[in-house]
């Protein structure tokens, strides 16, 4: 399939209908809660409720995780559609339409971090003249990097579509004041296998910013795939079980020939010595 951000853009590709439909997919809503608490995770926060950013909103999908954790959220997206269904969802946060291209236009310091699910990638795309992926990225960047406190982190999940795209982000990020780098989660599966950006806003007092481990490194496999696994197994034992062995043998002829006798059939073979017997292969 051609990669959404190259069919139309954001804005467009999120009409009514799409948008109706990517939120009502159950599917899609157990991804997103997945990737969404593990962004959180990856925040790294303090104990107690923040005030946090949600780049790409949505319809809230995400928002909903922060919320269930107890933080407060506010949510900016380029699609009125994806707000509008946000809305009727009546999610708490507080929605911006916004073109994160365009900057993150919030007060320097209001945010304690900030996530973003399945966005970054748009940014990379020259989908319009005037739309220069590099200088959106460096709007985007440099306005985010302002918005949050000293310290805190921002991480995001995207789809890559190639190194050199990878690259492009990195140091955009890395020229606009951010630490950290790129983490990928289950590096050795098709499925599983998950890009994060996590980066940091500068350093706390006395703290040093180490990136986290990434999940699957160490070989261990993302619980689908165990389940899958187990699964597989599973059918291959039933399979096994239900292979039927040489049940005609001497005794199982011996039996029919027994049933047509009482049955009264008037042609059956008298027993012998070859009743039964395997017959060669012939060439």
């Amino acid at each position: 399939m051609s990669r959404p951000e190259h069919i139309a853009p954001p804005e467009i590709f999120y009409g009514d209908d799409e948008a109706r439909k990517y939120t009502e997919n159950s599917r899609i809503a157990s991804i997103q809660a997945e990737m969404a608490y593990r962004a959180l995770e990856l925040l790294n926060l303090p104990a107690g409720p923040a005030y946090l950013l949600d780049i790409g909103c949505g319809s809230g999908l995400s928002g909903e995780i922060l919320e269930e954790e107890g933080h407060t959220w506010v949510g900016m997206d380029i699609s009125p559609s994806m707000l509008e269904v946000a809305l009727e969802r009546e999610v708490e946060g507080d929605l911006m339409l916004q073109d994160a291209g365009q900057g993150v236009c919030y007060r320097p310091g209001t945010f304690d971090g900030a996530i973003s699910v399945s966005v970054l990638q748009w940014l990379c795309n020259a989908d319009k003249a005037a739309n220069r992926p590099k200088a959106r990225l460096q709007r985007f960047f440099s306005t985010l990097y302002a918005s949050l406190r000293k310290g805190a982190r921002a991480v995001f999940q995207f789809y890559p579509e190639n190194d050199d795209q990878i690259q492009l982000i990195t140091d955009v990020a890395t020229r606009c004041g951010f630490e950290g780098g790129l983490l990928v989660d289950y590096p050795n599966s098709k499925k599983a296998k998950k890009y994060y950006l996590c980066l940091f806003a500068g350093q706390q007092s006395g703290l040093r910013n180490e990136m986290p481990k990434a999940l699957g490194e160490d070989g261990e496999l993302h619980p689908d795939e165990q389940r899958s696994i187990a699964y597989e197994r599973r059918r291959a034992t039933t399979r096994k079980r239900r292979t039927k062995q040489n049940i005609k043998d001497k005794s199982w002829v011996q039996r029919k020939k027994e049933i047509a006798r009482e049955k009264g059939d008037k042609v059956v073979a008298k027993d012998s010595k070859y009743t039964g017997r395997k017959r060669k292969t012939r060439f």
